[in-house]
């Protein structure tokens, strides 16, 4: 292979690999739609879901972004009434994680008052888009 070549190579890699982090980038943290599944508070570990909306966040203890997220998530939960925030360590429920395909951590779930699942978030969570979220499921 000739310099030249090598080095079309090189700079392609290095296209792709830039581009796909982009790509990551811009989608974690991000609420995103997902199925509209139903979760109970017995299922995640919680005495009880909020009246009006709950998050659930999926955390390990070796998770550097879990702390971060936790808090976001209390904060946010606190600024409303009738949300809560529940945090999930999947260490000691793993089963939660293949139920509702968590890859990562955090991964947080936005419920509605019913359980179902509104919205979801992978990776450290936003405040911005947390907080935009959240008022879409308090206003219907």
């Amino acid at each position: 292979m000739s310099a030249a070549s090598a080095l079309l190579v090189l700079l392609a890699l290095v296209a792709v690999a830039t581009a796909a982090g982009v790509v990551w980038r811009t989608r974690t943290g991000r609420v995103r739609a997902t199925r509209a599944d139903r979760v109970t508070a017995s299922e995640v570990g919680a005495a009880g879901l909020g009246p009006r909306a709950t998050l659930v966040q999926f955390s390990t203890a070796f998770c550097a972004q879990c702390p971060s997220t936790a808090r976001v998530l209390h904060g946010v939960a606190g600024e409303r009434d009738g949300v809560e925030h529940v945090d999930v360590d999947l260490t000691a429920r793993p089963e939660l994680a293949r139920r509702f395909g968590v890859l990562q951590t955090p991964t947080t779930l936005l419920l509605d008052a019913r359980g179902t699942v509104r919205g979801r978030i992978a990776g450290a969570a936003r405040p911005g888009d947390v907080r935009s979220a959240l008022d879409r499921i308090l206003t219907e």
